[in-house]
């Protein structure tokens, strides 16, 4: 394809479009950073918009071959994609925590969660199927096709590079679509080697494509015509503007948003598990997780039980450089981020909470530079709360005490934010009845993260959500193809003479 010229850079971040890493040429960078030690590592080239039309227009030309492809065949190459991905999976995990910060286990976590959903894309041919009815009318058969949208494209956000993106670009290209991946800025790199591998795995070139930017590249995804579709996720704010954004212009969309997760503690929990579960979810990835347990609601007397072991073990938090074994916490992805952050917990003291633990001015020693705060941890926080309605994506977790299930329950159906919840108890009623009442996407019963495996797809209700259709599994198969219904009937079963009423199934 000709161009841009070659990527050479190693110091430079830039895009693949058309089978090849290619330099920006809009004259616009940014650093990204290691949060770890507070130093620039390298630049991110942000894209023109006329970066992004070759991309699209790349795209668009590799679609009528890559449609018409057997999806055998497709599966194919992703299954080459699969392989190569087992490969690089540690180089792929080093990357992450290289660029966003978290430790290294929970990166090589990220990476299996993307592998699996590769690993269903695989079985396009059978998710591919659709239904056919014999005689539906006199002589008359009808079935149903799906079929590829075209060009679609992905945003992305910093705290999963690798496994949002596989959300949705193993789907959209087992359904035969062309993708265009536009990833955070703040953790670019690994998007470039999953795009290699996937060259090498035999993709054809222009199906799947890179364009690292900001919101230059995004409003022109949005506004571009011959994007069918966009998937994003990220903040409420943004996911609305996606939504509104794409659908004026025509464009499917699913924008998956914020999230204010909930995680209920019954008196009669097993409180050495639920202590874990909270530890793990609140503090975990540095908070920076969609699904991370922002809220603990203590039911009853277990508040008094629980929150001295809280206190301890957010007080002995292991946090340090995320390439470290021993730690257990890594740094805020920026330094913007962690003053967001502990502006929340000033926040939270003002508006009358009690500060049990608190993270801030934390320094690691030969870090001192580094993005790191510690993990907060307040008590009696209450609904009219800002640290309780708004999302503050960090290592901050709020306890709110209730008197019973029935309250708990209702304060978790009050919230905009219905992403996900938990619920620890050993009442099988009491699991029944809140799995069945609770308004929120994703329930987990003495499972403090609920992220569902690759076959069942992920998604919020409510303000968590904008569109129709939850990401992986069935609901990204539905939401990459759209439905054909054919009926055919040949001439020796045809009625002889002009038909003048509604054709009906006699």
């Amino acid at each position: 394809m000709g161009g841009p010229p070659a990527f050479n850079s190693p110091a430079d971040i830039g895009h693949f479009i058309g089978g090849q890493r290619v330099a920006g040429l809009s004259g616009r960078s940014q650093p990204v950073w290691n949060p770890a030690t507070g130093a620039v590592a390298r630049q991110v080239a942000l894209a023109s918009v006329d970066e992004v039309d070759v991309a699209v227009a790349a795209a668009k030309a590799a679609f009528p071959a890559w449609a018409e492809a057997p999806p055998l065949k497709r599966a194919r190459i992703l299954n080459q994609f699969l392989q190569l991905l087992g490969a690089h999976r540690n180089e792929l995990a080093a990357m992450i925590t290289a660029e966003h910060g978290k430790v290294l286990s929970d990166a090589q976590g990220e990476v299996t969660r993307g592998i699996e959903i590769v690993e269903f894309a695989c079985g396009a041919p059978q998710l591919l199927k659709t239904d056919f009815t014999d005689q539906v009318g006199t002589g008359i058969d009808n079935w149903v096709l799906r079929q590829p949208l075209g060009v679609v494209a992905g945003i992305t956000p910093f705290n999963f590079p690798v496994m949002v993106p596989m959300w949705m670009f193993p789907v959209a290209l087992a359904c035969g679509n062309c993708f265009i991946l536009k990833p955070s800025e703040r953790d670019p790199s690994p998007s470039l080697l999953i795009a290699e591998l996937l060259r090498q795995a035999g993709l054809p070139e222009g199906v799947f494509s890179v364009v690292q930017g900001d919101k230059l590249a995004v409003d022109a995804l949005l506004a571009h015509p011959d994007v069918k579709a966009v998937s994003f996720v990220g903040s409420t704010p943004i996911a609305q503007h996606i939504y509104e954004t794409g659908a004026r212009h025509g464009k499917r969309v699913q924008a998956l948003g914020g999230a204010k997760n909930h995680m209920v503690v019954m008196p009669d929990a097993d409180l050495d598990q639920a202590v874990d579960a909270l530890i793990g979810a609140a503090y975990g990835s540095a908070g920076e997780r969609c699904m991370a347990i922002s809220v603990a609601v203590l039911v009853g007397d277990v508040a008094d039980r629980i929150m001295p072991r809280l206190a301890e073990r957010a007080r002995a938090l292991k946090i340090g450089d995320g390439m470290r074994p021993e730690s257990e916490m890594g740094p805020i992805v920026t330094a913007e981020a962690r003053a967001r952050i502990e502006g929340y917990i000033a926040i939270g003291v003002e508006e009358g909470a009690a500060l049990v633990v608190d993270g801030r001015g934390l320094s690691v020693a030969g870090h001192e530079q580094g993005f790191f705060t510690g993990g907060t941890l307040f008590d009696h926080v209450t609904p009219q709360m800002r640290i309780y309605k708004e999302e503050i994506f960090g290592p901050v977790l709020g306890c709110v005490r209730v008197k019973d299930f029935a309250e708990a329950v209702a304060l978790v159906n009050a919230h905009e934010f219905a992403n996900g919840v938990a619920c620890f108890t050993r009442d099988g009623n009491i699991a029944r009845e809140f799995s069945r009442r609770i308004e929120v996407g994703m329930v987990g019963i003495n499972v403090p993260i609920p992220v569902p495996m690759a076959w069942h797809g992920f998604g919020g209700w409510k303000r968590s959500l904008f569109g129709d259709l939850h990401a992986y599994g069935e609901e990204g198969v539905r939401f990459y193809t759209r439905q054909k219904s054919v009926m055919q009937r040949w001439p020796e079963s045809t009625p002889k003479g002009a038909e003048f009423v509604m054709p009906t199934s006699k």
